[in-house]
């Protein structure tokens, strides 16, 4: 208690000393201005001086701002936004249609006209009518015989003027934790107008947030609906024109035969590439089996031979969908990139969130930032609040880890 009002009384003095000094002459500006706006309005000379006063909040704003420092908080960030054109026209009208400018307005009366004259009554109560007091030895001796103390009570001993002094100290060791609250009751309201609406700020996140994961599971049906369609459609069509082929060259001439064999082989060819297409778009075992599954699937393709430690139960398939990706990503990286003769995969469940490692015994000094993919990837697993983070020195290893929190299904 005594380290707080230690620490808190210096900067509350100074922040209300600031605001006295700041606010006396805002409010002289303030009235001259608006007496000759509002005169001068007929021939519409006025009117720029009103416009002043209507943006006078602005520069008010970070000024007041910049004092809440005072009290040893950070500086909030301004709410305005950046025009789109440049130039002073562009910027006054923006301004003028911001809330934050008006709410900057009657933070900037409220100081000029009420808040400052509060500041110097709270200032002069809590260290001038008890400093006034400590001193009364002093102005006795000075004064050679009687004196008033504030210009309320008159003493004419040393005794009288002792006690003043204990009265004083008392009284200004009681009163100086309220000023240090008033100093933080005072920049709470400075902060509730002149800082960008918190309240408002997460939820608009919050539905940023929720806007993005519509649209992943919105991207997610999109992408197994395409995979249906290749499968039900275009892949049973090939099937189709594989076995026409292939019956049409047990009956063709010779002059036919080598022809029908090479367009047999392409048909086969092509339905090879359309499967790993298919698998691509969303593998079957991920959506049959799970996670666990198609991550040993995805080793056993991997160029580079997979160690697996996997053990997952069942999650969302937004969330099996964007792990899968971030490890065959992983994995095919290894392939093209590592130099590395093995890698390692590991999955685990615990406390409620999906953690997966990538690692293997390659060059190291990969770069996700580089065009590797990784960075769509970790866009994508942000959406799920989860992480992605590559650890990569020169020599190696690399170790590749997500972490998405989730409930299972």
């Amino acid at each position: 208690m005594i380290r707080t009002v230690v620490r808190d009384v210096p900067r509350s003095v100074a922040y209300l000393l600031s605001g006295v000094l700041v606010g006396a002459p805002l409010m002289a500006a303030l009235l001259v201005m608006g007496t000759l706006g509002l005169a001068l309005t007929p021939v519409l000379v006025g009117l720029p001086l009103l416009a002043l006063v209507a943006l006078s909040g602005v520069p008010v704003g970070a000024l007041e701002r910049l004092r809440l420092r005072l009290l040893g908080s950070g500086t909030p960030t301004a709410p305005h936004t950046t025009p789109a054109e440049p130039g002073l026209a562009a910027w006054a009208r923006l301004r003028l249609t911001e809330r934050a400018t008006w709410r900057e307005l009657a933070y900037t009366f409220l100081l000029g006209f009420l808040l400052w004259p509060l500041d110097v009554l709270v200032l002069v109560g809590a260290l001038g009518v008890p400093g006034a007091l400590m001193g009364a030895p002093l102005q006795l001796s000075v004064s050679g015989g009687d004196t008033k103390i504030a210009k309320l009570w008159l003493i004419d001993t040393y005794g009288q003027a002792l006690l003043c002094t204990a009265t004083g100290t008392v009284l200004l060791l009681a009163l100086l934790w309220p000023l240090a609250l008033y100093a933080r009751a005072r920049a709470a309201l400075a902060r509730l107008l002149l800082a960008p609406n918190e309240a408002e700020d997460r939820r608009r996140l919050a539905e940023v947030t929720r806007s993005r994961a519509r649209l992943v599971a919105a991207f997610e049906a999109e992408r197994r609906r395409i995979e249906r369609d290749l499968h039900d459609g275009a892949q049973q069509r090939l099937v189709s024109l594989s076995m026409t082929l292939g019956l049409l060259r047990l009956d063709a001439p010779p002059e036919l035969a080598d022809r029908l064999a090479s367009a047999h082989r392409e048909a086969d060819q092509v339905l090879v590439e359309l499967r790993e297409l298919i698998h691509g778009i969303h593998p079957q075992v991920l959506a049959d089996y799970g996670l666990t599954d198609a991550l040993a699937d995805a080793a056993d393709r991997s160029a580079v031979p997979v160690e697996v430690d996997v053990d997952l139960p069942r999650f969302p398939e937004s969330v099996e969908s964007a792990a899968y990706f971030a490890v065959r990503e992983a994995l095919a990286n290894i392939g093209r990139h590592s130099g590395a003769e093995r890698a390692w995969l590991g999955g685990r469940y615990e406390d409620g969130r999906l953690r997966v490692q990538v690692r293997d015994d390659g060059l190291g000094g990969a770069d996700p930032s580089a065009g590797t993919g990784l960075t769509g990837l970790a866009d994508r697993l942000a959406v799920l609040d989860g992480t992605l983070s590559v650890h990569s020195p020169a020599g190696g290893p690399t170790v590749l880890s997500l972490e998405i929190p989730c409930p299972t299904r």
